[in-house]
């Protein structure tokens, strides 16, 4: 998987930002977006480490022409380096970023992960869905409710 790759569309509308270190689950969430047809860039990283670089502007990430700030994070808790429940705990401490709208979309179903990530500033927690079609019910309502 690429660091930082970006998947154009056309009419790119709002970025939305995949933290998500498994690559099956970006591409099908990406071809959820696709599939929804509403026009949004997709960009992933596959690591917390990565999501912070990203949202800070820092080293590779400065080009903000290229790497705009995302209206929009879906963000997975188990993750290398630096997992989801840090990157919350990270911008919570970023005032500059509290417009960012940041879905936790796991695996797991725990009833303390969900918790503790809305502790921590999470907007919504979804788990993420067995299949392609329950996932394009879960881009549409996440895009009817969070995205502009």
């Amino acid at each position: 998987m690429s660091v930082g790759k970006e998947e154009s569309q056309s009419d790119i509308g709002a970025t939305i930002l995949v933290a998500d270190d498994d690559p099956n689950d970006v591409f099908f969430l990406k071809r959820a977006f696709t599939k929804a047809g509403h026009g949004y860039r997709v960009v992933d990283v596959p690591d917390g480490e990565t999501a912070i670089d990203y949202l800070s502007g820092s080293a590779a990430y400065a080009d903000r022409s290229r790497f705009p700030l995302p209206a929009l994070m879906l963000l997975d808790l188990k993750m290398p380096k630096v997992n989801g429940f840090e990157v919350l705990a990270w911008l919570q401490r970023e005032k500059r970023l509290d417009s960012l709208k940041v879905v936790v979309l796991s695996s797991s179903g725990l009833a303390s992960d969900k918790q503790k990530a809305k502790s921590l500033g999470a907007h919504d927690y979804r788990v993420k869905p067995a299949d392609i079609d329950e996932m394009l019910i879960l881009v549409k309502d996440l895009a009817a409710r969070w995205l502009p």
